[in-house]
């Protein structure tokens, strides 16, 4: 249980529906996100997000995969020094941007406007407020993936779900199925960071597109709902003292 449960993978992504960014290690701060997690969304459709005075909206405002799987064949990087965003289809760059100047933005929104002209409801949009994150989540939370989970989903399922469904920042091995679940109020250390979990993660249709594929090719939270009862997936945890995190750090219970 817990006591041997170490990090296998740690994610974010830049631009809220676009593709998971790998990272070799990552400083948190406390009470924050990911730095730069979910940083940027495209508004699809009404622009009444205001940078000024940001506020959470639900991702049906904002282009993202759970409608537009199209999404999911961009591969993007996002490098912190220059706030530059490059996203790449079938192995090659179509757009290198810097989503912290006028002109970078309108460039993803130019590029948005031909790539999901389907899709869209009206002229995309780039938005941005510092220190404000697009999180599903409205409060600046982290999400942590039990990898013993998703392999209690594919036993069921009876194939192979990529992790990378779930859209998580930390991915933990060495945990019974669901035992995150019970870390809800409790104090954990990944690294040199803490954290307290605060809720269970549900999960929706965005998990039923491959994000290798593109293809809306399972149905997650029914499956789930079958099986268990539940949506649930995944916790969502609050980080309490800062630190830096990379694979390998364990975790440990502070009772």
């Amino acid at each position: 249980m817990g006591d041997s449960a170490t990090i296998v993978g740690l994610y974010r992504y830049p631009v809220k529906g676009l593709s998971p960014e790998p990272l070799a290690e990552v400083t948190l701060q406390a009470g924050e996100t990911f730095p730069w997690d979910r940083a940027f969304a495209i508004e699809n459709g009404k622009h009444d997000f205001d940078p000024a005075n940001p506020k959470h909206f639900p991702k049906i405002k904002f282009l993202m995969l759970m409608r537009d799987e199209r999404l999911a064949a961009l591969k993007t990087h996002f490098d912190d020094a220059t706030t530059t965003l490059t996203v790449a289809k079938d192995g090659s760059e179509v757009l290198r941007a810097n989503l912290m100047t006028p002109e970078g933005r309108t460039a993803l929104e130019d590029f948005m406007r031909g790539y999901m002209e389907k899709e869209l409801r009206g002229l995309p949009r780039v938005v941005h407020a510092p220190g404000f994150s697009h999180s599903d989540a409205p409060a600046k939370l982290v999400s942590i993936i039990n990898m013993a989970s998703v392999r209690a989903l594919e036993e069921k399922i009876g194939a192979h779900v990529n992790p990378l469904r779930f859209r998580a920042n930390i991915y933990l091995e060495g945990l019974e199925p669901w035992e995150d679940h019970e870390w809800v109020g409790r104090r954990f250390r990944l690294g040199e960071a803490g954290f307290t979990g605060i809720h269970k993660t549900v999960r929706c249709a965005a998990t039923n597109v491959d994000p290798a594929t593109a293809a809306r090719d399972m149905e997650i939270p029914a499956a789930l709902m079958k099986h268990w009862g539940h949506a649930d997936l995944g916790l969502y945890a609050e980080i309490k003292s800062p630190g830096t995190l990379k694979p390998g750090d364990r975790l440990v219970f502070e009772e």
